[in-house]
């Protein structure tokens, strides 16, 4: 077999995976396609490990074991992602990932404190401790 089809089929496989993590918006979805990335990758360094060991005479497989590498911290990484995400649900009752952007930090459209920007500029000058000589000579 050439090395053409899995360099193929792991360049098509990766860009599938980019397209679900920057077109999903939602965060289990996010994982899958990250998790699709990875396996690209994968398949990847195996078939260039297979390729290079026909041209040259070693048997130290490092693709192959690269891969196993890769494997397991994919592994703990969709564990831990995944933790968070079912986390998250149960805090805000949602996995969608603009509504959690927008409510990060509590610094949602609703969480705003207009109280500064209604009051006169004297008053706001006063409760920020300087006064308009201050300003004027600083």
């Amino acid at each position: 077999m050439h090395l053409a089809y899995p360099a193929v089929l792991s360049a098509l496989l990766f860009c599938t995976g980019l397209y679900g993590v920057l077109a999903r918006r939602n965060a289990i979805l996010v994982l899958m396609s990250v998790e699709l990335m990875l396996n690209a990758v994968n398949l990847n360094l195996v078939a260039f490990d297979v390729w290079l060991s026909k041209t040259a005479e070693e048997t130290l497989h490092s693709g192959q074991a690269l891969t196993l590498f890769t494997i397991a911290i994919a592994a703990a990484e969709i564990g831990i992602g995944l933790a968070i995400v079912l986390a998250v649900h149960r805090n805000r009752g949602t996995a969608d990932i603009d509504k959690l952007r927008d409510t990060a930090e509590g610094h949602g459209p609703d969480d705003r404190d207009d109280s500064d920007s209604e009051a006169p500029p004297a008053e706001q000058a006063a409760r920020s401790g300087r006064t308009g000589k201050a300003e004027a000579t600083a």
